[in-house]
C-alpha cells in the first residue's frame, strides 16, 4: 500500500531523515518508534504532504505523491493525528468532525447525512455523545485525543498515522486505545503508529520500525526488533523491561 524509498529531510544543516526506505501492506500495523529527534514525526509530516522530503519517493497504491500537498494526499486516502491535540477551539466537536466528512475526501454528502455520519464517526471512537455540541476549547485530554482520531477518520483514510496518540493517557486509557486502534485496522484501515509506551507498540504492531538519528536501524516482528542488540543500546536499554 505506502512504499517509501531512499526518504530523505534535511533542515538547514541537519538531516532529520536519511535515506529511509519502509513498506507498509492492506490491514497492517506498523510501529515506528525512536529516541526523541529521532524523525519519527518528520517522517509522518513527509508521508501526509506536510513538509516535503528533500530527496527520495512516496508511492501510495501504486501513485507517486512525493510533492503533493497535504489536501491531496488526504483525498487519495492518507490522514494523519498530531501529537499535540489541538483544534478549532470555537467550534464544536460535531463541527470538527463534521468538516472531515465534507473535505476530507473528493465524496463529500449532503450535508443532513454528512451530520450523521459526524455524530457515528464520534461515537465509533467512544466519544461522551452529550458533548458532541461541546466547544473544543471546553474539553479534556482524553476527549480531545478522541476528537483528533473522529476528524481523521471522517476522510476515510485507507491508511491512518498515529503521532503519539496515547500520550497523556492513564493506563486504563491507553488499553481503550489500543482496542480502538485494532477496531480500526479491523474496518480495513492500514496504520502507522509512533509511540514512546513499548507496551503499546509491543500489544498493537505487526511491525516494528526503529529510527535512530534519522536513519532506519531494525524494522521487524515485535520480539525479533526488541531482541535487537543496536535497538537495545541505542533505544530500549533494559530488554527485562519488557
Amino acid at each position: 500500500m505506502l512504499s517509501l524509498s531512499g526518504v530523505t529531510k534535511q533542515i538547514g544543516g541537519l538531516t532529520a531523515v536519511n535515506n529511509v526506505d519502509l513498506q507498509i501492506g492492506a490491514d497492517e500495523i506498523v510501529g515506528l518508534v525512536g529516541p526523541n529527534g529521532a524523525g519519527k514525526t518528520t517522517l509522518l509530516n513527509i508521508i501526509s504532504g506536510i513538509i516535503p522530503a528533500t530527496a527520495g519517493v512516496v508511492t501510495f497504491n501504486g501513485e507517486d505523491i512525493t510533492g503533493l500537498k497535504a489536501d491531496r494526499i488526504c483525498h487519495r486516502g492518507i490522514a494523519k493525528t498530531f501529537q499535540i491535540a489541538k483544534s478549532f477551539p470555537d467550534l464544536s466537536a460535531r463541527q470538527c468532525v463534521l468538516i472531515g466528512v465534507l473535505f476530507g475526501n473528493t465524496h463529500a454528502p449532503g450535508m443532513q447525512e454528512a451530520r450523521k455520519q459526524a455524530l457515528e464517526i464520534l461515537s465509533d471512537v467512544n466519544f461522551p455523545q452529550e458533548k458532541a455540541d461541546t466547544l473544543i476549547r471546553n474539553l479534556n485530554v482524553v476527549e480531545l485525543k478522541r476528537l483528533q482520531l473522529a476528524r481523521a477518520l471522517a476522510s476515510k483514510p485507507k491508511l491512518l498515522l498515529l503521532d503519539e496518540l496515547t500520550t497523556g493517557l492513564n493506563p486504563k486509557e491507553s488499553k481503550e486505545a489500543v482496542g480502538l486502534i485494532r477496531d480500526i485496522r479491523d474496518r480495513g484501515v492500514s496504520i502507522l503508529i509512533i509511540e514512546h509506551v513499548m507496551s503499546v507498540i509491543m500489544g498493537v504492531s505487526d511491525r516494528i520500525v526503529v529510527l535512530d538519528h534519522g536513519e532506519k536501524i531494525a524494522d521487524g516482528r515485535p520480539y525479533e526488533v526488541v531482541n535487537n542488540q543496536r535497538v537495545i543500546d541505542t533505544y530500549l536499554g533494559d530488554i527485562d523491561a519488557f
